[in-house]
């Protein structure tokens, strides 16, 4: 990856970092999603792993900005050190252009939000998995749009900034294309809400594939147009 490419996602991550209301959740987003470790981010780092457990749970004073590049220094050292899969595909992001046609609002949070909050926002109903975690943002995606027309490095676009997201695909007949569509990708989102179908006409298949890549799925009546409202209206 070029080095000015780099250089601009590190300064996105510590400016989130730094200017955010909970710099340790915003630390911890990051950190998760760059699936490393907190162990590992402390051994390169040289420091206890207590103390990077105790930024992200707010026990410890913010880090400075000194401390806060560094550590985004040393997150992207590491990714680069065992190929930059992340870093090229946070890269990826910061000149892409999203497709109105595939996408049709893309969000991300500063903050961790309860998925119960968006279930019940947008009037959910569970139809496997658990409710009881947090996400760090949400994409509304054209289903049909989305499978024919993005190769399964495009569809990592929907991502956004994190994958700790709900993917909310509309107008779905069944929900087997977009279960399908994400097994053969490389990443997975921990939520997955099909809309426009009511839990008796999902595919059975769709259970079996969400549980081999542990994923919560959930349904909505709601119209599309009504749950980008709702979403874009909502104070995270």
């Amino acid at each position: 990856m070029k080095l000015g490419l780099r250089q601009q996602l590190a300064e996105k991550m510590a400016g989130e970092i730094t200017l955010s209301d909970a710099p340790g959740k915003a630390l911890k987003k990051w950190r998760s999603g760059f699936q490393i470790a907190p162990g590992i981010l402390a051994n390169h780092l040289g420091i206890s792993p207590s103390v990077i457990s105790d930024y992200e749970g707010s026990r410890r004073k913010s880090p400075g900005t000194g401390v806060v590049r560094k550590i985004v220094d040393t997150l992207l050292d590491i990714d680069e050190e065992s190929g930059g899969k992340y870093l090229q595909k946070y890269g990826k992001l910061l000149f892409s252009d999203y497709d109105g046609e595939v996408i049709y609002d893309i969000h991300d949070f500063a903050s961790p939000v309860p998925i119960r909050k968006l279930s019940e926002l947008i009037e959910c109903t569970l139809l496997c998995g658990s409710e009881d975690h947090q996400i760090f943002g949400y994409t509304v995606i054209n289903s049909q749009n989305a499978i024919l027309n993005l190769s399964p490095s495009e569809f990592n676009r929907i991502y956004g900034w994190s994958t700790e997201r709900a993917l909310i695909f509309t107008d779905v007949s069944t929900g087997k294309s977009p279960m399908i569509a994400i097994r053969v990708t490389l990443f997975k989102p921990p939520y997955v809400i099909l809309q426009g179908i009511d839990m008796d006409h999902v595919h059975t298949l769709v259970k079996l594939l969400a549980a081999k890549d542990r994923i919560t799925v959930l349904c909505t009546s709601l119209g599309v147009q009504e749950i980008i409202i709702r979403l874009r209206n909502a104070k995270w």
